[in-house]
């Protein structure tokens, strides 16, 4: 990477961390919280109140990105943070539920995730546009796990609408630092692999590899916010834990978690068994659900099942995308992503209202019973997947005047040895391949490249 992009990469991570900071600091502590404010006597409110962000960030994360396309990325992007700070407010403010689900209707109205990816694509150059990438991916996971145990620590010394109010502060820091350190584009245009393309909806709604894995996100999505309905409740009913100490339990879970993912990852992605890797980790998210369901009656309990799905979510958090590059067409993948971005968001809207109205009626092991038929259903549709090609995606600019016939230049790119699928772009002036992750002729490919020039 050169300065600039560098620059633009690990300050679009920083800025996304900062903006996720704020989503993620209120999931471990939310459900208390929102118990104690006027009208929350009713648990299907503080369901609601906590998946309403999702709900607006599903509706409108695919119209936003496209209209950075016409109107520019930062304009978005701002409108995104600014919305999101006054949401944050709006919480920290609120003294009854109905107030606080406005102000997380405001939140999740400042969706501009497809626009920081888009303006990443016009900020770097297609062979380093993955390595930008991963670094905003390792930002949000860092955060997630690093919220679970600073979101119940803060709360103690500054309260939950502290803790609202802060994510408004870093939302406007945000802002300010897209303005200060990410750098103006020379030229923004379409990119296939990280923007959602209308054309290509139907095919990529049809796909029925890439449908199990929207479901899949969906549901892994859902189970969590309805765990972060009930979960706290066992913590302190159970557990007998102050919900300033939930941190204790948080902490070492999700390092257990992190740490067993690492070897699965790499055994699923090096042996080109990332099939038997995902099911059996549906399996175990399947065997945790069900072990909540129906013992949650120990400290002991609750950290063994806490256990179980921090390693199965943080090993389908790291495959879900890896799977979605593989199996999506290559010059669709943008729209895949789109697609599978707002399914994980209607699941967390879905499974937090759907956690908030079981735990009413039926109590933890209503949502537990209710998260494990999510499971389940996933697990068995998930068995009909065809293994992934053990391939991984390249992209190589186009020379800019170059003006031959693409697609027989795609023809002639796929025909390489170890290509297993190449797409020529004109108007995004880029050639995208799908290529054996064990061995490949870059050498031919880059000479076929090269001659565009």
């Amino acid at each position: 990477m050169n300065a600039t992009e560098l620059r633009a990469s690990l300050g679009l991570a920083g800025i996304y961390a900062l903006r996720m900071l704020g989503m993620f600091l209120i999931l471990p502590v939310f459900a208390i919280y929102a118990k104690t404010l006027q009208g929350a006597d009713n648990h299907t409110l503080i369901g609601i109140a906590l998946g309403s962000y999702g709900l607006t960030q599903a509706i409108l994360q695919l119209p936003l990105g496209m209209l950075s396309d016409r109107i520019g990325r930062k304009k978005v992007i701002y409108g995104g943070l600014l919305l999101f700070a006054i949401g944050s407010f709006v919480a920290a403010g609120a003294h009854d539920i109905a107030t606080l689900t406005i102000g997380r209707v405001i939140q999740g109205a400042g969706a501009i995730s497809a626009a920081i990816t888009a303006l990443l694509a016009d900020l770097t150059r297609e062979e380093n546009r993955t390595k930008a990438m991963a670094m905003i991916g390792m930002s949000i996971g860092t955060t997630f796990a690093a919220s679970l145990v600073l979101g119940p620590l803060l709360a103690k010394y500054i309260g939950v609408n502290g803790i609202f109010a802060l994510t408004g502060f870093l939302s406007l820091a945000a802002l300010i630092g897209v303005w200060l350190v990410i750098p103006d584009p020379a030229q923004s245009r379409f990119h296939s692999d990280t923007e959602a393309n209308a054309k290509r909806l139907p095919a990529v709604m049809k796909d029925g590899q890439l449908l199990r894995l929207n479901y899949g996100i969906f549901a892994l999505h859902a189970a969590q916010m309805a765990m972060f309905v009930t979960v706290p409740f066992a913590l302190i009913k159970t557990a007998h834990l102050d919900k300033s100490q939930h941190w204790q339990v948080y902490l070492p879970v999700t390092v257990i978690g992190f740490i067993l993912m690492v070897p699965a990852i790499i055994y699923g992605e090096k042996k080109a068994r990332l099939k038997p890797v995902f099911i059996g980790a549906i399996a175990l998210m399947t065997a945790a659900q069900l072990g909540m369901a129906l013992a949650l009656d120990s400290f002991w309990q609750i950290v063994g099942w806490l256990s179980l799905y921090f390693i199965a979510f943080n090993i389908l958090e790291a495959t879900l995308p890896s799977l979605i590059s593989k199996i999506a067409p290559a010059d669709a993948k943008g729209t895949a992503i789109g697609v599978y971005n707002t399914s994980q968001s209607f699941g967390l809207f879905l499974g937090a209202a759907a956690g908030g109205w079981l735990y009413s009626h039926h109590g933890p092991a209503g949502v537990f019973g209710f998260t494990t038929l999510l499971m389940l259903s996933w697990l068995i549709w998930s068995l009909g997947m065809q293994p992934p090609k053990a391939v991984r995606s390249v992209m190589l600019h186009i020379g800019e005047s170059w003006q031959g016939d693409a697609e027989a230049l795609s023809r002639e790119l796929a025909g390489v040895a170890g290509v297993h699928e190449a797409s020529v772009l004109l108007a995004d002036r880029v050639a995208y391949l799908k290529v054996s992750q064990q061995q490949w002729d870059e050498a031919e490919v880059r000479r076929l490249i090269d001659a565009t020039f």
